[in-house]
């Protein structure tokens, strides 16, 4: 799997050295060095994992994760100078899931960001969850043993659900994420899809949250 990361940071010294570093793991790096060309960027590419200073030029860190809770669950890690309290507790009020204060040993950040993607399930060939299996690499699906016929988007609507550690998917997210930002259709596209997933599964594990989306069921 490909595993697309943006890091958004105005310091040209920190930000190349990171992505040298994220590149050489293997994993795929986008940048920006100011808050109004990330802001499009995340909003036009589904990404992985985002790795966000606070101190921008144009819309502060802050502010980008607000927004980019609206349409996604991906992992975000700040990436700041900014050391008081009050800033770290805004931003995992804002559900950041990380946060990193400057300076920091580019080897532990590595593992930072694999301890990140391993909680979401990105690092692993499977991801098991009751007697639901899915394969990432060969994006197959099993329960109890047997395996599910999905359409690859079925698929990725499943791992969704699997990956997001009991969040709630809004059917925004859902649409954003695996239709594109662009994309024309509304959220019956969702509807249709969940209808036939659950209609292929042999047990309905996916719970419904009214009003705000989808999850599975046994997931807090």
């Amino acid at each position: 799997m490909d595993i697309q990361i943006m890091v958004v940071e105005d310091d040209e010294h920190i930000c190349e050295t990171l992505k040298s570093f994220l590149m050489n793991e293997g994993y795929f790096v986008d940048t920006a060095r100011d808050g109004d060309t990330a802001f499009e960027m995340i909003f036009n590419k589904n990404y992985h994992l985002l790795i966000l200073d606070i101190l921008l030029p144009g819309i502060s860190g802050q502010e980008i994760l607000k927004e980019y809770r609206k349409i996604s669950n991906s992992p975000v890690m700040m990436m700041t100078a900014m050391s008081d309290e009050r800033s770290q507790l805004t931003a995992f009020q804002n559900e950041a899931d990380d946060y990193v204060v400057k300076p920091f040993s580019m080897n532990i950040m590595l593992k930072r960001v694999e301890a990140i993607l391993r909680r979401c399930g990105l690092l692993q060939k499977e991801i098991c969850i009751g007697k639901l299996a899915l394969n990432i690499d060969e994006f197959k699906a099993y329960y109890d043993g047997a395996e599910v016929p999905l359409t690859l988007k079925e698929f990725e609507i499943l791992n969704m659900l699997a990956s997001s550690n009991g969040r709630v998917i809004s059917h925004e997210s859902l649409l954003t994420k695996l239709w594109g930002y662009d994309y024309g259709g509304d959220e019956r596209t969702v509807h249709t899809h969940i209808k036939n997933l659950r209609g292929k599964l042999p047990e309905n594990i996916i719970k419904t949250v009214r009003g705000v989306g989808y999850r599975l069921k046994g997931e807090q």
